[in-house]
């Protein structure tokens, strides 16, 4: 693997690492389901602690599956990079001519593409559960496919500096758990704002500028942290 990211363009080592990782996800597919199955399994017990008052279960609902999907997020992050920093492969990472941002990149795409995006695909169907209209459950869609890669690139700065650390999957949560508040708020808040009629371009501009900013600074945050991690 090393050799092959050594010996491609910039490009094509950044599609290589996502190939890669998706390969071992498939493998572990262990892993993803346990993150599928916390996220239905929190949302669907939720309706049986608070009763099935269905204006009581749409008005908490986006907040409901938004907690749901950052804890299930949160679940995959502790082994982001344990298994690289275990057989050595995120030493060859790191020496490979590539930039290690480029490398990290292609990690947390694919940790998105195995995460994220199922969890996105799902909150329909759990949103209709929690007594969600179509139009609400379009808008809930929409802001997890903003968030939810926020998560990973957030989350991946944490991971790398409780990497090799023990009992890190603890401190993982208290690193990242706070970053990870701003995108909850408006990710559950513009399904609200939608609800009562509010214009939710704030709501998705600010979700998207979490994207843009999290895409340019937490791949150069989390290259920076593994560095220390190995030292």
């Amino acid at each position: 693997m090393s050799e092959s990211i050594k010996n491609t363009g910039l490009f094509a080592a950044f599609r290589l690492m996502v190939a890669r990782d998706l390969t071992l996800a498939m493998r572990r597919r262990t892993d993803v389901f346990t993150t599928l199955f916390f996220f239905i399994i929190a949302v669907t017990l939720f309706p049986l602690g608070v009763g099935p008052e269905i204006e009581l279960l749409r008005s908490m609902g986006p907040g409901v599956i938004w907690v749901a999907a950052l804890l299930a997020s949160m679940l995959s992050l502790s082994t982001l990079f344990s298994g690289d920093y275990e057989d050595g492969t995120l030493e060859q990472m790191v020496i490979a001519p590539h930039p290690l941002s480029v490398l990290v990149l292609g990690k947390l795409f694919a940790h998105w593409l195995t995460t994220g995006v199922p969890l996105a695909l799902l909150s329909p169907l759990l949103g209709m559960q929690m007594g969600l209209g179509s139009a609400e459950i379009q808008v809930l869609l929409l802001t997890l496919l903003l968030g939810t890669p926020v998560l990973s690139l957030i989350g991946s700065i944490g991971a790398a500096l409780t990497l090799g650390v023990r009992g890190g999957g603890i401190l993982l949560s208290l690193l990242i758990l706070p970053l990870f508040i701003p995108v909850l708020i408006f990710g559950a808040g513009a399904v609200d704002a939608f609800t009562t009629g509010v214009s939710i371009d704030g709501h998705l501009s600010l979700l998207g500028a979490f994207l843009v900013l999290s895409l340019v600074l937490a791949p150069l945050a989390t290259s920076v942290a593994l560095r220390i991690s190995l030292e």
